[in-house]
C-alpha cells in the first residue's frame, strides 16, 4: 500500500501541522512516512504545499504530477494552483473560504469564482467543496485542517484507523489542544455523512 497526499493552503492555516498529525498517525500504524514541504512566504499568507506519502516502502516525499490520492486544500485558489498533482484516481476536498492576497484586494488580479475553481478541479477528479472554515470557527478557527481530515476520513479517503488519528493529534499537539481537535475531527466525520 502507498498513499499520496497533498495539503495546500496559505501560511497561517496550519497545513504543516496537519501534515505532521497525519504523518504521526501513519507511523502509529507502522508505515514508512515521508513529508516534504514548499514554504513560499508562509508567514505572510503565501503558498504552502506539503507532500505526505506513507506506505510499506516509501523513499521520497515528492509526489509526481497526477499521482495524488487525496488533496486537502485549505484555500480554494491554492487547490487550483496545485491541480497538477491531481489525476483520475485522485479526490479533492476543498475549503470554500477564499483568502485574498494584496493584489486581489486592490484589484490588480482577479480571484477566480468558487464555481470556476470547483468546475476546473471537477474536470480532473471528484471534488467536495464546502465552507469548512465556518464549521471550524464554531469549534476553534485553528482546527480547520483536523476538521477537514475528519471529513475525508469519514468519506473513506484516508486509509488510517480513527484511533491512529487521535494518536497523531496527541503526538503532534500540546495536551491542552487535544480535546478541541478531537471535537473537530468528530465534527468533520459528522459532516461527511450529510
Amino acid at each position: 500500500m502507498e498513499f499520496n497526499l497533498i495539503i495546500t493552503g496559505v501560511g497561517g492555516q496550519g497545513g504543516l501541522t496537519l501534515s505532521r498529525i497525519i504523518g504521526n498517525a501513519a507511523m502509529e500504524e507502522g508505515y514508512n512516512v515521508r513529508i516534504g514541504e514548499t514554504l513560499g512566504m508562509s508567514q505572510r499568507y503565501g503558498s504552502v504545499l506539503s507532500y505526505l506519502r506513507f506506505g510499506e516502502e516509501v523513499y521520497s516525499p515528492l509526489i509526481e504530477e497526477g499521482e495524488a490520492d487525496l488533496m486537502l486544500a485549505l484555500e480554494p485558489a491554492e487547490a487550483l494552483r496545485n491541480a497538477r498533482f491531481l489525476g483520475e484516481k485522485s479526490y479533492a476536498v476543498v475549503n470554500a473560504y477564499p483568502i485574498h492576497t494584496a493584489t486581489t484586494l486592490v484589484g490588480k488580479e482577479k480571484y477566480p469564482s468558487l464555481e470556476d475553481i470547483e468546475r476546473a478541479l471537477g474536470r480532473i477528479c471528484p471534488v467536495d467543496m464546502m465552507d469548512f472554515q465556518r464549521e471550524a470557527d464554531r469549534i476553534n478557527p485553528r482546527t480547520l485542517g483536523v476538521l477537514m481530515l475528519g471529513y475525508s476520513w469519514g468519506k473513506g479517503l484516508v486509509p488510517l484507523k480513527k484511533e491512529s488519528l487521535h494518536e497523531g493529534i496527541r503526538k503532534t499537539l500540546r495536551e491542552k489542544l487535544w480535546d478541541v481537535n478531537f471535537r473537530a475531527l468528530e465534527r468533520g466525520i459528522e459532516l461527511s455523512k450529510v
